[in-house]
């Protein structure tokens, strides 16, 4: 009773024996069906690491129903108590939570079940420990894992250049001949270009391929072939930088390919490339173009910019890329990869070999060997080792662009932002600041003109009189009561005399700019637009992230406020009623931008 599964990526497959289980045969195959299910195409798991999981769900699950005293023997005799002990089993470790909730996904694809077990697969599942909740890193904190990163991948680009010119010289006959040293050195330098290895005999002691005895002298194996290809630690830095940089999902990043398209021709001031990336569990919008540009990314250069050189490419994704395109590009052919990042990886004992394969746990290490401290200290008052993982520069990253990276505005506020903890007080000291300066700026700036229904009727037998109180000629003030001036929210009395224009040049501004502009005036056919204004801006507030909202929304939420309080209670309800379909579709176009000249 075998599951053959492939991962999508690689092409690579893998068996899941099921027969081996202890739970009885009807268990066993509506288990493996069940993970056949979750595996399939379209199931959601497209990786062996991602499948690795779905199977150690079924093995935990198994395991603790063969404990019982009364095991249960069909699909139906699975109770919600089951699914209680497999937590309560878990309950030593960290991952417990994580662990029932893979339980749950796989038997969502099961068949049979009560309908009480049905009830509980949908309940929500315990929160992960308080300890082990993600916390993003402060800002001194990414810039040091920023910096750290940085300072391998020069490392790394100063030795395998060197190199790269050393061999380059010697196979061009530059060299000085007669140094056995430098011959023995060059030597070992085209094993490592030609081979991805240093030279190597057949050893009767070891029963094995070893290095020429000679070879040692140079060095490890690991040290003599890094000469010309990344080291794991160095790789696992392109990934970090990347992270820091992008904000991408660790998965991405590591199986970032190699093809690229130059959509700057080669020719541009500023370097774009586009890479293929893939996020599995977007399902069918998985597939999407990564867009990396030579601008740089301020929040993670060091506290002085004039200290950062202009042609430090390490400052910008698409410098970054480029460079490690660069330094990759040998071991790529040597190994056959097609992916971005390749490393020196261990294979057979002493033997080393070039892999694209990682781990996303390979950062932690990574983070310990720099010897990143937090910020905050112990109870003693001791240094406490910095948590580092691509998942929490992902998180810091969204945190402090305060944008969406490859998920919707509304994830963003509700998973990444609502969820951490890290720098949570610092955060709602900005907002709360961010809040307070644009409704102060909202109270200075004043309420717009309001034309009133006796004045709309005055109008019509005193036309200069009302003119004059608004400040418009006659003509004007006719065309503002046809609807000729309208924009959005208010009718427009001077398109070319506003503030956000040079005068006598039409107003390229936002409609939203009219709140505060003295060309402005309100006729109550507008009201029901601005309700609708008003109220849309207040959802949004429920779907964005609180500092984004309170930069864009805040102030002209709070001018529309004040607009609306001229209004009664019944003139506000009777206009949300009076808004057509038409005002909902402009209005929706109007938040999303659409009607902005670019």
């Amino acid at each position: 009773m075998t599951v053959r599964c492939f991962d999508e990526a690689t092409g690579t497959s893998k068996d899941y024996d099921f027969s081996r289980l202890g739970v009885s045969r009807e268990l066993k195959e509506m288990l493996a069906r069940a993970f056949a299910s979750r595996t399939a195409p379209g199931g959601g798991l497209t990786s062996l690491d991602a499948m690795n999981l779905a199977y150690r769900a079924v093995v935990q699950l198994a395991e603790h129903v063969a404990t019982l005293v009364w095991r249960p023997v069909l699909p139906e005799h699975l109770l919600p108590e089951h699914l209680d002990g497999v937590l309560e089993s878990r309950s030593g470790f960290a991952s417990a939570a994580r662990d029932l909730e893979h339980v749950k996904l796989l038997l969502a694809h099961a068949e049979g079940l009560s309908e009480a077990m049905r009830g509980k697969l949908g309940e929500q599942g315990p929160r992960r420990a308080e300890g082990q909740r993600k916390e993003s890193l402060s800002r001194a904190e990414w810039k040091r894992v920023a910096e750290a990163a940085r300072a391998d991948l020069r490392a790394a680009a100063t030795r395998i250049r060197g190199n790269r010119e050393s061999l380059r010289a010697w196979r061009a006959g530059e060299l000085p001949d007669g140094d056995l040293v430098v011959q023995r050195r060059m030597e070992l330098l085209e094993s490592v270009d030609r081979a991805g290895d240093v030279p190597r005999a057949w050893a009767e002691c070891h029963g094995r391929e070893a290095p020429l005895p000679w070879v040692q002298r140079y060095g490890e194996v690991a040290d003599v072939v890094s000469w010309l290809h990344l080291s794991q630690r160095e790789a696992l830095a392109g990934a970090v930088l990347m992270g820091v940089l992008t904000g991408e999902n660790p998965s991405v990043i590591l199986s970032m390919p190699a093809a690229h398209h130059r959509a700057d021709g080669y020719v541009g001031d500023v370097g774009t490339a586009i890479v293929a990336g893939r996020k599995p569990r977007r399902d069918r919008h998985q597939h999407m173009s990564l867009v990396l540009s030579q601008v740089p990314d301020w929040i993670s250069i060091p506290d002085d910019p004039q200290s950062v050189s202009s042609r430090d490419a390490l400052h910008t994704a698409f410098g970054l890329y480029i460079l490690l395109h660069e330094l990759t590009a040998r071991s790529r052919e040597l190994s056959a990869s097609q992916r971005l990042l390749v490393r020196q990886a261990q294979g057979s004992p002493g033997r080393p070999q070039l892999s694209e394969r990682f781990s996303a746990d390979m950062v932690r290490p990574w983070a310990h060997a720099h010897g990143l401290v937090a910020d905050k200290k112990d109870a003693e008052g001791r240094a406490v080792p910095l948590r580092v993982t691509l998942g929490i520069i992902r998180l810091t990253h969204v945190e402090l662009h305060q944008r969406p990276v490859a998920h919707s505005e509304r994830t963003l506020a509700t998973t990444y932002l609502a969820r951490n903890r890290g720098n949570l007080a610092e955060y709602q000291k900005v907002v709360a600041d961010a809040l307070a300066t644009e409704v102060a700026k909202a109270k200075t700036r004043g309420v717009m003109a309001t034309f009133t229904e006796d004045d709309l009727r005055q109008a019509q037998e005193e036309p200069e009189e009302v003119a004059a109180t608004y400040g418009v000629d006659v003509a004007t003030l006719k065309r503002m009561i046809d609807g000729e001036l309208d924009t959005v929210m208010n009718a427009c009395a001077d398109n070319t005399g506003g503030q956000h224009a040079p005068v006598g040049q039409p107003c390229r501004a936002s409609f939203m700019q009219c709140l505060d502009c003295p060309c402005a005036r309100a006729l109550p056919r507008h009201l029901p637009i601005q309700v609708l204004v008003h109220d849309r801006i207040a959802e949004r507030r429920a779907r964005l992230p609180a500092l984004q909202w309170a930069q864009r929304f805040a102030a002209p939420h709070a001018q529309l406020a004040d607009l609306l309080s001229r209004h009664s209670k019944t003139a506000l309800d009777d206009a949300r009623t009076a808004a057509t379909e038409a005002d909902r579709t402009l209005v929706t176009r109007f938040l999303d931008r659409e009607l902005d000249l670019r």
